[in-house]
């Protein structure tokens, strides 16, 4: 009996290792928040679209292919610039991304994924962000 314990005990925890061992395990790893999209424009940015808050250069053309994301003023302190991350239970955006920008302060417990012009802007809720080590 004091073995079988033992397994369901350790069984979560070698589960959250054995999908990625590059995935942290720890709840503080891992962020419950809502995805949204947005294009290199001036209407959803800035007056310089093509440049990220962290200085990076957008290539206008082709945004998606940088993998960015923005993150909220609320999760900046924990998802700093150039840090990689995991999205899932987002569907067709889910994989890894860069945080390379910052949202407007109007945001909360929010990430936002560059798109192009022409992509469809979607909203999504109880999308996972998670600390890429």
């Amino acid at each position: 009996m004091k073995n079988l314990l033992l397994a369901i005990v350790l069984l979560p925890n070698a589960v959250s290792k054995g999908e990625n061992s590059t995935i942290g395990s720890s709840i503080n790893d891992v962020d419950v928040v809502t995805l949204t999209t947005y294009t290199p424009t001036k209407r959803e940015t800035d007056s310089s679209p093509n440049v990220t808050a962290s200085g990076y250069k957008i290539d206008t053309t082709n945004p998606r292919k940088h993998r960015i994301i923005a993150v909220s003023r609320d999760l900046k302190k924990k998802w700093k610039f150039n840090q990689k991350v995991r999205i899932r239970k987002a569907g067709k955006y889910n994989g890894v991304y860069t945080v390379k920008d910052v949202m407007n302060k109007r945001y909360k417990k929010r990430v936002d994924i560059l798109i192009g012009k022409r992509d469809k802007q979607i909203k999504l809720e109880n999308v996972q962000i998670i600390a890429i080590k």
